[in-house]
């Protein structure tokens, strides 16, 4: 019987003091035949086992606002903990940033998960009819995770409750079935083959989630209580789906299919969606004009219209009214009995799929045996019905913030890739490719009349009160920052509290803030290289976006007289070094000179590996070794830690590490 059977286990410490994860895995794969070879079966079982230990990232934060002319440590060991805090009447300012080294060192955070993912797949070619398969497969996802957190009562970060001990555990339980009937024939009399399948899925997810106690250091005094002692949620996925693909002479390649979801998640009303595509393929090449002529080796047109359903991410039972019930320490009295409240939770009825209809047009080619080869795609998208959280006004609802389908929007690009081998030997071969893609996004409608004022307010930042940065606003790009434009003086240094009038009134307000730059880059190249000479091989690749922005929230909440010498809580505190750039007495978070460009050069990974072949005398047995630097290097104006922020928001970003692995592969 066919098998394989692998192991690995990985011992890795993290950016941050004590991040520390041990991973230890196993896999068994068995693939046996049957009934002479019409009966396949591909059985797969992986199990995991990780223990990890996680440094606070508060600690990150501190450490850029942290006093650094102070001491690390004091004297006294009792005096919380032995590292240095900033003081308020004999406790911890609690006002002031923590010490970011006690942060780490001064609480645990450990936890454990085990987790088994496999399936097992049967394929049967019918004896009767070969051409005819029936195919079923079962899979199953199962995770446990738990652990604790521990802060003892000596630090100061819970110095006033005494300390702090948590846990949690939570059980996942995945299932998938899926069957399908696939039939695919050829018919030589009319130069046609057909490929047809029809087929079901189920997909159900559950978790339980528990809950515990919430005590102080020494767990004789709970801190907060939880009201039930777990919570389960659901949510299942039926689909049922028909495909057929339809080939004439191995030239032209008609296909079209048509999927049905339904998600628990929408309510009865808007439970399914219906999502078909079709697409045309000519195959030139094969054509009689091209078919002998040597210096194109490759040539096809593709046409293809598609739709497509979103409901990932968002919560589970968001269109029914829900409850939650009041915490311990939040309960009414009556009398002399104590009562829970029920609060009512933001809900939308109507919420419904987001759903995408994508146009493309590409080409397919290859020169001189596909020396040079490579694609050209056009790409329409128009995403309906945007899923998204978003503020709504008090009092239409049971919360600030909703759930919703929120509008429209169009992306339009240009992709092209492009392979080149100019050296291709018998002992060396060398492949250099490279990509680029232009991307237009802007947002078509978030209203059911026609407001061009209107806006939907995103990306919340540190600094202020329930304040955002970034909105969606009609044919701008999405997330756009949403900012006053700063006036600057005769040596180019940013006034402070100036602000251009752009709406002409004489008073500077919010409708003088307007949509400036987006996160999402304009173009996205790539570059990779991969040299062979004998047992040699070599690979890199590196990437790079332009034009994309990041607003500079550390910079912006942080870099302020008023933060360095905070007179409100008598505390002096560090700032960016771009404080020194604007000399700003207060916090001016909504100028757009925060407002930064992130374009970036990156080197992914480099590896250079060595084919050893049988190294064991009168033995299959072959090895190899390899050696590969991740997150090489990042070539970029921005002087944050990373200008490669998904959100566009720089706040205490957590560092990409950079790697370095040293593998052994042997094969028997």
């Amino acid at each position: 019987m066919p098998y394989r059977i692998s192991a690995g286990y990985m011992n890795q410490d993290g950016v941050l003091k004590n991040d520390n994860l041990k991973r230890t895995t196993a896999a068994l794969a068995l693939t046996p035949k049957f009934l002479d070879n019409h009966l396949s079966l591909d059985v797969n079982v992986r199990g995991t086992w990780s223990k990890s230990k996680f440094a606070t990232q508060d600690a990150i934060g501190a450490a850029i606002q942290f006093d650094p002319t102070q001491p690390v440590y004091v004297d006294d060991k009792n005096s919380f903990g032995g590292y240095y805090e900033w003081i308020q009447g004999g406790k911890p300012n609690p006002n002031a940033p923590r010490n970011p080294l006690a942060l780490l060192d001064l609480r645990k955070d450990n936890g454990d998960v085990f987790r088994s993912i496999g399936n097992a797949k049967v394929d049967y070619s019918f004896h009767f009819l070969p051409e005819l398969h029936a195919n079923l497969n079962v899979g199953y996802d199962l995770a446990r995770s738990k652990g604790n957190t521990f802060t003892p009562a000596i630090a100061a970060r819970n110095f006033n409750e005494g300390g702090e001990r948590t846990q949690y555990k939570t059980d996942i339980n995945n299932k998938t079935l899926e069957f399908y009937l696939k039939y695919d024939k050829e018919l030589p009399t009319i130069k046609s083959t057909i490929d047809a399948a029809l087929g079901y899925g189920y997909y159900k997810n559950s978790s339980k989630v528990y809950n515990f106690n919430r005590t102080n250091a020494e767990g004789d005094k709970i801190l907060n209580e939880p009201t039930r002692p777990f919570d389960k949620p659901e949510n299942l996925l039926i689909s049922y789906y028909g495909r057929l693909i339809y080939t004439y002479d191995n030239r032209y390649v008609l296909s079209g299919t048509l999927r049905s979801d339904g998600s628990s998640r929408f309510s009865p009303d808007n439970r399914w969606g219906y999502f078909p595509s079709v697409g045309f393929t000519w195959r030139a090449k094969n054509e009689g004009f091209l078919k002998d002529i040597a210096a194109v080796s490759e040539l096809k047109l593709r046409l293809s219209y598609g739709k497509t359903g979103q409901q990932d991410g968002i919560a589970n039972y968001s269109y029914l009214p829900n409850y939650t019930i009041s915490g311990n320490e939040s309960m009414y009295r009556f009398g002399d009995e104590y009562y829970y409240l029920s609060s009512p939770v933001a809900y939308d009825k109507d919420i419904r799929w987001e759903n995408t209809t994508t146009y493309n047009a590409g080409v397919d080619f290859g020169f001189s045996n596909n020396r040079v080869y490579g694609s050209v795609d056009y790409y329409s998208k128009k995403t309906k019905d945007l899923l998204s959280t978003i503020p709504v006004p008090v009092g239409s609802n049971f919360s600030n913030f909703l759930l919703t389908n929120v509008g429209n929007m169009e992306n339009q690009g240009l992709e092209f890739n492009v392979h080149f081998v100019p050296l291709k030997t018998d002992n060396s071969t060398l492949d250099i490719g490279f990509n680029l893609t232009y991307n237009k996004s802007k947002v078509t409608n978030l209203t059911q009349s026609d407001d061009p004022n209107f806006i939907v307010e995103t990306g919340g930042i540190r600094g202020g009160t329930g304040g955002n940065i970034q909105a969606h606003k009609v044919n701008f790009m999405p997330n756009s920052f949403n900012v006053f434009q700063q006036v600057y003086d005769e040596q180019g240094h940013p006034v402070e509290g100036v602000y251009v009038d752009r709406n002409g009134d004489g008073v500077i307000s919010d409708n003088d803030r307007y949509l400036y730059k987006s996160p999402l880059p304009k173009y996205l190249l790539g570059f990779t290289a991969a040299y062979s000479y004998k047992k040699w091989s070599a690979t890199t690749v590196l990437r790079a976006n332009l034009d994309n922005y990041v607003y500079d929230n550390v910079s912006s909440n942080l870099g302020s007289g008023a933060n360095i010498n905070d007179q409100a809580v008598l505390v002096i505190n560090n700032a960016p070094v771009d404080f020194l750039n604007t000399n700003f007495l207060l916090k001016q978070l909504r100028s757009d000179y925060y407002i930064k460009n992130a374009s970036f050069l990156k080197m992914d990974n480099v590896n250079l590996s060595y084919n050893l072949g049988k190294f064991i005398r009168n033995s299959n047995a072959s090895m190899s070794i390899s050696a590969t630097v991740q997150n090489v290097f990042t070539i970029t104006n921005y002087k944050g830690v990373d200008p490669e922020i998904s959100n566009g928001i720089d706040d205490r970003f957590y560092p990409r590490p950079r790697t370095y692995v040293l593998g052994v592969n042997v094969s028997f």
